[in-house]
């Protein structure tokens, strides 16, 4: 019998995809420079590149599009958008805007400057990118046990309270323009952050004076497993775990592409009155009017409606279950994974995949490349490739603690079906893992988000 928990929704409209041919992926990815970013997406099978504005949205969501209001100020949905982030957060200022990152370059450009240092469990990729683009220095300071992929504990993606405490007596406090904490912990595996820290933080912050924020893209999934795993939540709804939650936040950044179940949006939501408005003035000149940032009246809609959705506890039993079945029939076979699995991705150990490839020779690059050689199947690194740099002061170069490779599933999408096809074709390579080669670099952009633009190729 399956462990697969069954999808709580019937399908109602389909997309067609195709396979291609070895032959033709590898020429594809030749023309890539192996860059799987490159890759057109109709010669992809399955897309596990990221679960960002890749899910499928509810007939509510689609009836809610048709009552799209395109007034350029105050259309009436943006009244609901801002009603349901409000009455969801609890936070008086709601900021739209046309995604995360938007969210992230307006709040770091007001409050980050030169030697500015913001701290978090673990920043993302374009998080860490708008913090230094803003020449901040941004720290991870996740727990110990969030580096050691084998290690089991229920909240892999919480800080170092004690690290946190003796960063900000290092720093200062008058240097630390804010905490930020990813909920759930993306580059860390999509580890979950227990209420407890979160609490903890905020308590830690508030002697301080110094703001803390949520980068809450993936919520619902972080308190579907407070509800599961963490002692004194069995009995409590999402909904009142999600209160909670952002009851401890002075300011949230979400990309809605995630938890908001929408292929595009997102917003800033704070308390801090003055803070907003210089924020505002900055919407106006780089995403539009203070009441649709750069969306349509019916993204707004959609949006609204899907951060109700996303709260209703069949769908995350369905969704979290759908990343461990994953994860158990990778682990039947022995492939090096995180553990546990996380809310939205199967995050494979790399290193241990290929540990005849050294980190400078980017071993996850490596597999996602094969991957797609061997199966049409995108995914996408986090690791060397991804965050390797050169230390400004040595010259030498700085490697990431973990080198994965994400399979991030996008909401109601893929069935099992799909996931069966995908763990065998990892598994196959897993047992043709020696003959893999590892790869370098031959062109590349000067910006931090080297990964999205630059060439490479496979080092004979």
């Amino acid at each position: 019998m399956s462990n697969y928990v069954p999808e709580p929704f019937r399908i109602k409209v389909i997309e067609k995809i195709s396979k291609t041919t070895p032959e033709e992926r590898e020429e594809l990815l030749k023309k890539a420079g192996y860059n799987l970013f490159a890759i057109p997406s109709e010669k992809v099978y399955i897309d596990l590149l990221t679960d960002s504005g890749t899910g499928a949205m509810s007939d509510n969501q689609w009836a809610g599009i048709q009552t799209g209001d395109e007034a350029y100020a105050y259309c009436r949905n943006w009244f609901h958008f801002e009603e349901t982030i409000r009455n969801l957060t609890g936070l008086k200022f709601v900021i739209p805007t046309h995604q995360g990152r938007v969210a992230e370059n307006l709040l770091f450009s007001a409050v980050v400057s030169k030697g500015k240092v913001v701290l978090s469990n673990s920043h993302f990729d374009t998080t860490r990118a708008n913090v230094l683009a803003n020449q901040g220095i941004p720290l991870d300071l996740v727990i110990d046990e969030g580096k050691i992929p084998d290690f089991i504990h229920p909240f892999k993606g919480n800080i170092d309270l004690q690290k946190l405490e003796k960063t900000i007596r290092h720093y200062g406090k008058e240097n630390i323009p804010l905490v930020i904490l990813t909920i759930t912990n993306n580059s860390g595996g999509g580890q979950p952050v227990s209420m407890q820290n979160i609490r903890e933080t905020k308590a830690l912050l508030k002697s301080y004076d110094i703001p803390l924020f949520l980068d809450a893209c993936r919520f619902a999934e972080n308190a579907y497993f407070i509800k599961i795993r963490e002692a004194g939540y069995q009995q409590k709804t999402i909904d009142e775990i999600v209160h909670e939650m952002f009851s401890y936040a002075d300011g949230v950044t979400m990309s809605a592409k995630k938890d908001g179940l929408v292929n595009i949006g997102g917003f800033l939501a704070l308390n801090d009155e003055a803070l907003a408005d210089r924020i505002k003035e900055h919407l106006i000149l780089i995403e539009g009017f203070l009441t649709y940032g750069g969306l349509a009246g019916r993204d707004l809609e959609a949006i609204a409606r899907g951060l109700k959705e996303v709260l209703d506890e069949d769908y995350l039993e369905y969704r979290v279950g759908q990343v461990k079945f994953l994860g158990d029939m990778l682990e039947a076979s022995g492939v090096p994974f995180i553990k546990p699995t996380g809310g939205h991705a199967v995050y494979i150990d790399a290193r241990q995949f290929l540990p005849h490839i050294p980190q400078s020779q980017f071993p996850g690059q490596s597999l996602v490349a094969n991957l797609y050689r061997r199966a049409g199947i995108r995914a996408t690194e986090i690791g060397s490739y991804m965050f390797a740099h050169e230390d400004s002061s040595t010259g030498e170069m700085v490697y990431p603690d973990l080198d994965l490779v994400r399979l991030a599933i996008p909401r109601r999408v893929y069935t099992e079906s799909h996931l069966r096809y995908v763990a065998e074709s990892i598994i196959k390579l897993y047992h043709d893992r020696d003959s893999l080669k590892g790869m370098k670099i031959v062109a590349k952009g000067e910006s931090s988000l080297r990964h999205f633009v630059a060439r490479l190729v496979f080092i004979e």
